[in-house]
């Protein structure tokens, strides 16, 4: 059989029933995009020491993860769920990258958590200039988990990209570096971040 000649759907089908041969397939069709993002993320963040076959390591884990949970039912084609799963991993090696890069020299500062957890992360660099302080209203780490899985509940791929990343002390040149944007496309997406940030806020008082 010459996977080959099947679509992306009719590949993953193949994987889930344990055709080994569809999965490197999938793999060597997405090589070019896991490359070319990687070089893309590579250029911003270089200066950290990340290499950039750790990035490409990263963007195959991803592409692994986009076969194993993609849903064809779903309103969203293989390619762009992939893109995005590639795109996560490579971004949260660029966050623990910068994260252990700040812990390295700043010991006091405290960086425990995965990727996804941002109890020490102060929202107030999106609501800045609301009267609602967010120290306030999320008076334990738990709560403010909470608050930020539900604002990243509401924010499209892109944007959640953004938030990652902004919540993490990426400036707005980084980020559209490292997203391959505009730094105007950086400035709308955290423009309508902010909005949703206070819409949840208002949700919670």
């Amino acid at each position: 059989m010459d996977y080959r000649n099947y679509n992306d759907n009719e590949l993953v089908s193949f994987v889930e029933e344990n055709h080994e041969n569809a999965r490197d397939i999938l793999f060597e069709k997405y090589r070019p995009l896991i490359v070319g993002t990687a070089n893309k993320m590579h250029r911003s963040c270089k200066y950290n020491g990340l290499e950039i076959n750790d990035l490409i390591q990263e963007g195959f884990l991803g592409l692994s993860n986009a076969i194993t949970h993609y849903n064809e039912n779903k309103d969203t084609s293989f390619y762009t769920f992939a893109k995005t799963c590639i795109e996560r991993r490579m971004i949260s090696l660029i966050i623990s990258t910068k994260r252990l890069k700040h812990k390295i020299l700043n010991e006091s500062l405290s960086l425990e958590g995965s990727d996804d957890d941002f109890s020490n992360v102060g929202l107030e660099i999106f609501l800045g200039d609301t009267n609602n302080n967010p120290e306030n209203v999320l008076l334990y780490n738990e709560t403010k988990i909470e608050l930020i899985n539900n604002i990243k509940s509401r924010l499209t791929d892109f944007e959640e990209q953004v938030f990652e990343l902004k919540i993490n002390n990426f400036n707005y040149r980084e980020i559209a570096a490292i997203l391959d944007r505009t730094p105007k496309a950086i400035d709308n997406a955290l423009q309508r971040i902010k909005n949703k940030a206070r819409e949840e806020l208002s949700v919670k008082n």
